[in-house]
């Protein structure tokens, strides 16, 4: 059985670490609101259509929108699946326009969510605004993914 120290000091056994799913939701959902923060705070500092008025808020506004993407995220891979599934053309292009349909009004629900939710503490700025908002995030975050796994292949 091989041992290693893992980052933070401590040994452990690396033939019978295994990793859970709720520890994958967890690392992913905990990952996601870092980089959100990150991508949060960056836009109010360079954005003047985008306002939070604290970093506290900041932190909420990001779990929000964890939450309310993953949503989204569910609702589009399943219609687009319902439609997949289905045979002709025809059901094909009706699950594409639904999917862009649900990524054009998604983002009016967010900006609507994040307005009950937060009222005046947060300004995420007009439609364009969460369009550049929304696709930072998900590039940072498709950047990290892509960093973590070239990390486990050289290992």
């Amino acid at each position: 059985m091989e041992k290693r120290r893992n980052s933070f000091g401590r040994i452990r056994n690396t033939n019978t670490s295994k990793i859970t799913h709720a520890q994958e939701v967890y690392a992913s959902w905990g990952l996601d609101i870092l980089i959100y923060v990150i991508v949060l705070n960056l836009f109010v500092e360079y954005v003047d259509a985008i306002k939070i008025d604290s970093f506290s808020i900041s932190i909420l506004t990001a779990i929000l929108l964890t939450a309310l993407i993953a949503l989204i995220k569910r609702i589009e891979h399943r219609i687009y699946n319902f439609f997949a599934e289905k045979k002709g053309v025809g059901f094909r292009a009706l699950g594409l326009i639904s999917v862009f349909f649900i990524l054009f009004v998604s983002k009016l629900f967010i900006l609507e969510v994040v307005n009950l939710v937060f009222g005046d503490h947060v300004e995420l700025g007009h439609f364009v605004e969460i369009i550049a908002l929304i696709l930072a995030m998900l590039v940072a975050r498709q950047i990290v993914t892509r960093i973590y796994d070239r990390l486990g292949i050289h290992e």
